[in-house]
């Protein structure tokens, strides 16, 4: 039942911005329009017709803010207790001391440093290249720049 007033309202509001879309689109874009006093024209002369887009306009946007906040309350009522969808979480997988099914026996690689300790098995696959450049041996020194002359 919720939803379905829900949507209605919904298809309401977007009437509501299309019209005053509509409407403030239709209206000359000299100033004055705002608050200049009002002539004793008819309905049909072109200031009666400017204050009749100005009226409407205002009454547009005073539904249009109405609607928005209604729909907000409503929104905000409607929700239930925030829960975490885990389905697509990782699982941590059981580590055997000698080796890996993904990796094979754990042994430094053929170019590692012979003190380095071996990359931990991971599916992430800059896992070994952030190990490596954790190592303080791994790592070359910055290069020196040549001292300026003067």
């Amino acid at each position: 039942m919720m939803s379905s007033l829900f949507t209605f309202i919904l298809v309401l509001q977007a009437l509501v911005a299309a019209a005053m879309i509509g409407v403030i689109l239709m209206q000359k874009s000299e100033g004055g329009g705002l608050g200049v006093g009002g002539s004793p024209a008819g309905l049909l002369s072109a200031r009666g017709a400017a204050d009749f887009m100005t009226r409407a306009t205002t009454i547009l946007a005073t539904a249009f803010v109405a609607l928005s906040i209604l729909l907000a309350a409503m929104a905000s009522v409607g929700r239930s207790g925030s829960t975490i969808d885990t389905s697509l979480s990782k699982t941590a997988q059981p580590q055997t001391s000698g080796s890996s099914a993904l990796t094979g026996p754990a042994q430094p690689a053929q170019g590692a440093p012979a003190g380095a300790a071996p990359a931990p098995a991971s599916d992430d696959p800059l896992a070994a290249a952030a190990a490596a450049a954790a190592t303080p041996e791994a790592a070359p020194a910055p290069a020196q720049a040549p001292p300026a002359k003067k």
